[in-house]
């Protein structure tokens, strides 16, 4: 017949341990936990600095693409002009129909 005071020992010695499991496994998720909340926070941080920086091209593409500006720009860096009524040609692909 065991001692019972062996019995208890040893279902202390096992409770003793899944306690020190738990806590270990408790520090572990809690570390984990922070690590993910501070990786999210950097994937916001990026996200919010990509946006910013989609905006501000589709801005600038908007800037360049604007007719007044390829007009000065076509005038003044490759000195181009409206050309005069008389050198307008117009050019018809064959088989093209029309007036």
């Amino acid at each position: 017949m065991p001692k019972p005071g062996g019995l208890m020992r040893s279902r202390l010695l096992v409770f003793f341990a899944l306690l020190l499991a738990s806590a270990i496994a408790v520090v572990e998720l809690r570390h984990e936990s922070r690590a993910s909340f501070a990786r999210l926070q950097a994937l916001q941080a990026e996200r919010d600095a990509l946006n910013t920086e989609w905006g501000q091209l589709l801005l600038e593409e908007a800037t360049w693409s604007q007719h007044r500006r390829i007009d000065a720009v076509a005038r003044a860096r490759l000195t181009m002009d409206m050309p005069h009524p008389d050198q307008i040609r117009m050019v018809r692909l064959e088989g093209e129909g029309g007036p």
